[in-house]
Parts: C-alpha cells; sequence; structure tokens
C-alpha cells in the first residue's frame, strides 16, 4: 500500500470513529464502529479505562452520547500519518455547533488498515 493509499485510508478510517462518538443511532452507530475499528481495537481516552473490542468501544460510545447528547467530534486537522501511525486533532461541539473542547488523538493502524488503538489527549499541541 503506498503512503498515499494509506494516508486516505486512515483518515477515512478516522472520520468514521469520530462520527461513532457523536452518533446515537445504534445500529449506524455500530456500523461506524466496524469501519474504524478492527475487531480487538483498544481505544484509550483521558475520562475513561481502556476499552478494547467492538462491543466495548460501540457501548463507550453509547455512553458518551448519553452524558453529552447532540455533541459531535469533528476533525480540526488533517491527519499526520506514517508508518501504521498518525495524529490529527479534533473539536467537541454542542448541539448548536458551539465549541466545548479540543483534544489531539495519536493511532495505530491494524494491517487492514483500519484502527488498532487510539490514544486521545485533551487540549491542542500548539
Amino acid at each position: 500500500m503506498s503512503d498515499t493509499t494509506l494516508q486516505s485510508t486512515t483518515t477515512e478510517v478516522v472520520d468514521a470513529h469520530l462520527a461513532a462518538y457523536g452518533e446515537p443511532d445504534g445500529d449506524r452507530r455500530r456500523a461506524l464502529v466496524e469501519q474504524a475499528w478492527a475487531p480487538e481495537g483498544t481505544l484509550i481516552d483521558p475520562p475513561f479505562e481502556p476499552t478494547t473490542g467492538h462491543d466495548a468501544i460501540d457501548r463507550l460510545y453509547g455512553e458518551v452520547q448519553g452524558q453529552y447528547p447532540g455533541h459531535t467530534f469533528p476533525r480540526s486537522s488533517a491527519v499526520d500519518g506514517h508508518h501504521g501511525f498518525a495524529r490529527y486533532g479534533w473539536e467537541m461541539l454542542d448541539a448548536a455547533g458551539g465549541f466545548v473542547l479540543s483534544g489531539t488523538d495519536v493511532v495505530e493502524t491494524a494491517p487492514d488498515g483500519r484502527l488498532a488503538g487510539v490514544v486521545g489527549f485533551f487540549g491542542d499541541l500548539g
């Protein structure tokens, strides 16, 4: 897989991951989880214990939607990646589209291009 293809694939799975975080419909959210995540992928995010596997990640996303209904998590930067790792910025927006907070994630991709791991951080690097 070329670097350009890998970058495009990583961007697509990152966007599916972030969309799943903000998806209130359980069926659509689960489809996004399966699109974005390798079956044994692990999510490590500041307010939660590490979570592994489609079922656990889907449950965590549902909990986030329960705590923050209508909130979305768009990317705020390009995905910068190489050698199976990438980073990007994101924002949390409330239901009206207002800024709540920002963060940076570092990801590792699985051989099939889906996410093997995501480590999230609150705040920007800049």
